[in-house]
């Protein structure tokens, strides 16, 4: 069973082990979310990408969700010394992941080489795909000017208020190579439990993706990011509310309408079931809060059923 997942954020990373406890991870694309990615200290940080890498090799730091488990931070405290910022937090060990990714980019290999390299030499045999090798990135229009995506996450911690979300550079970029084929291909698409604005927004605005997810034969399934009127983690809910949408599993289905066929909510947003049929898309209850190994798995399986 070919299983092609649109992954950005902890919660995807949470349902990717899930998903890779179910099939064999070589069955299993993830097209990832690089309108975060960043440049720190002159070095190319791709923050979703490492994160599921990092998940499926079993590496990453579970309490925090982002990085590598039992990581020191001595360069940290050593740039802090020489005056550098350090608002963004690179690990040790992290830093050799993105070491090896500037060096290869700045030799000329794409995003989706590199990218399937670090995967590799960490064991992960799932299929990583940037959901380009062009440069696109979520910048956050606050009454102060416009920021990063991680500026505003990580610096300002989500606290400032926000006007508008952009994804500059997504309508000159294309798809990375065989991100479409997969769509096309596949016997089951998941959008993760990843936020609608800022982790699939972006992966939605490379020209080519939506159209693929219309056209796949496939059933395209979702999991909520929000449960019971919040989100489960992140600034989803302020972000959604930017853009119009409703801070429920409605403005989830508004946000991947009219390809989505199947979305996975929690059972305290049940008095959303009727409205969401009535938008077209089926809709299972299920415990979407994922506090266990045990928990990502069991909704994985949820995930995996034929309808």
């Amino acid at each position: 069973m070919r299983v092609v997942t649109l992954a950005g954020g902890t919660g995807a990373a949470k349902l990717l082990r899930g998903l890779a406890a179910c099939v064999p991870q070589r069955d299993l694309t993830v097209i990832g979310n690089t309108g975060d990615d960043t440049e720190i200290w002159g070095l190319h940080v791709s923050p979703d990408l490492d994160t599921v890498i990092y998940a499926l090799a079993g590496t990453l730091d579970a309490e925090r969700g982002w990085g590598l488990a039992d990581e020191t931070f001595q360069c940290l405290r050593a740039m802090a010394a020489y005056g550098a910022d350090t608002w963004f937090n690179l690990g040790d060990r992290d830093l050799a992941t993105h070491l090896t990714r500037t060096r290869a980019l700045r030799d000329g290999q794409s995003l989706s080489l590199v990218t399937a390299r670090l995967a590799a030499a960490l064991g992960v045999a799932a299929r990583i795909l940037p959901m380009s090798d062009d440069p696109v990135r979520t910048m956050i229009r606050t009454p102060g000017g416009r920021l990063t995506f991680q500026e505003y996450f990580v610096r300002e911690k989500a606290l400032v208020d926000v006007v508008g979300v952009d994804y500059e550079g997504a309508t000159a970029a294309q798809p990375a190579p065989g991100v479409l084929d997969a769509i096309r291909t596949a016997d089951l698409v998941v959008v993760c439990p990843s936020n609608p604005v800022t982790s699939v927004g972006p992966i939605l605005a490379v020209p080519g993706i939506v159209d693929a997810l219309s056209a796949t034969a496939a059933p395209v399934v979702g999991v909520s990011p929000i449960v019971g009127g919040a989100a489960v983690r992140g600034p989803a809910a302020a972000l959604m509310r930017t853009r119009g949408l409703p801070i429920s599993p409605l403005g989830v289905a508004s946000a991947y309408r009219p390809w989505l066929r199947r979305l996975l909510i929690d059972r305290s947003d049940l008095a959303c079931v009727t409205e969401l049929e009535r938008l077209g898309v089926q809709t299972d209850l299920a415990e979407i809060v994922m506090k266990s190994r045990e928990h990502e798995t069991e909704l994985a399986r949820r995930v995996l059923e034929r309808r």
